[in-house]
């Protein structure tokens, strides 16, 4: 839903955010295969540790040598190592500075030295919601497609998905804007369970993957408003707690733009395919498909070397940035849909957001 979530964050002024996104976006659910077994994962203090370590001083004369490279020695050494040689110059730069840090680091860990694994897997989300063509300002949005795709950080492959639309309750007729927009019919949301029970099933299908339990994991989504408002708003209108396991995600736009080196108008979701010489694959505005793509673009930065980590989350409804001095910590063990409180309550819904 690209330009649609573009437009209403112009439009919004009730709710304040740090960060917009371009919202781009079939029940299918595989399994995790049992063979890939994650590598054990390095305490925060490992990764995050002294510089002061050999390695880094070989990774900086490498990088040195590769900043002084054109762009087609870039590509004939990419290819002499048998790695990607799509994309712009650099992003080959980052690419072949990664591979020899990887190759680096790799040594250094099996003499005890540093590494750098963050999580097991990484779940990517990006929500489908009701929309107006010319959406007021106080438009409440709601969730009505909710996909996830499911990352192994380890073998660097998307190894489940799952996908399920959701019945909306304020407005439960979709406009025609919204049907052309996302491909989501009348008829799928009609016959589609209310919120509460679809999050039910997303936190059963997340436990069923030992994610939170077993393996550390983390939420990905392609800016902050999947969560900080498309989230927060269903939430409030389904009488819910906001869910702790959503609290903290990689914004990917800001971890892309920080790795790359590029600015913020560089970070939609086409833009950002485009750079790394990918195309978008599926249907656009399809919530399951722009998930896989941003999947894509994330596994991409991985094997280019980009630690992804979490760098947003929620407090008391309101939109936070997390620095990269913060421990890495994973999404906590997903629980099913709390009931609000009575009482007031900032940390379970977004206050500012009251409805009609």
């Amino acid at each position: 839903m690209d330009e649609h979530k573009e437009n209403i964050h112009a439009k919004d002024v009730n709710v304040k955010m740090s960060a917009t996104k371009e919202e781009e976006k079939t029940k299918s659910c595989s399994r995790i295969c049992p063979a890939e077994e994650p590598a054990p994962l390095v305490s925060p203090s490992q990764s995050d540790g002294d510089f002061s370590h050999p390695v880094y001083k070989e990774i900086a004369l490498a990088n040195g040598h590769i900043n002084r490279m054109t762009k087609e020695e870039l590509r004939i050494k990419l290819a002499e190592l048998k790695l990607d040689t799509r994309g712009v110059k650099d992003v080959m730069k980052k690419r072949l500075k990664s591979h020899y840090k990887k190759q680096k680091l790799m040594q250094s860990a099996a003499e005890g030295g540093p590494t750098d694994t963050y999580y097991d897997y990484i779940c990517v989300v990006d929500f489908e919601a009701t929309c107006e063509e010319d959406n007021p300002s106080d438009f409440l949005h709601e969730i009505i497609e909710f996909p996830m795709v499911l990352i192994n950080t380890h073998t660097l492959e998307i190894v489940d998905t799952f996908q399920e639309y959701v019945k909306p309750e304020l407005n439960p007729q979709l406009s025609d804007f919204c049907v052309k927009l996302t491909g989501i019919t009348q008829k799928m949301v009609d016959e589609a369970d209310s919120f509460p029970e679809v999050l039910q099933r997303v936190v059963d299908w997340l436990q069923e993957r030992e994610l939170g339990t077993k393996y550390k994991y983390a939420i990905l989504t392609d800016g902050a408003w999947d969560m900080s408002k498309f989230l927060n708003i269903q939430c409030r209108i389904s009488r819910i707690r906001y869910p702790q396991f959503a609290k903290k995600w990689i914004n990917i736009r800001k971890s892309y733009g920080n790795f790359y080196k590029v600015p913020r108008t560089q970070t939609k979701l086409s833009t950002m395919l485009q750079k790394l010489g990918l195309k978008y694959e599926g249907r656009p505005h399809s919530g399951l498909d722009d998930s896989r793509n941003i999947a894509r673009i994330a596994l991409r930065m991985l094997q280019d070397g980009c630690q992804l980590r979490v760098n947003e989350r929620m407090h008391a409804g309101q939109l936070l940035s997390v620095p990269s001095s913060a421990p890495v910590e994973g999404a906590p063990p997903p629980h099913g849909p709390r009931k609000q409180r009575v009482e007031p309550d900032t940390e379970a819904c977004c206050d500012s957001l009251p409805l009609p």
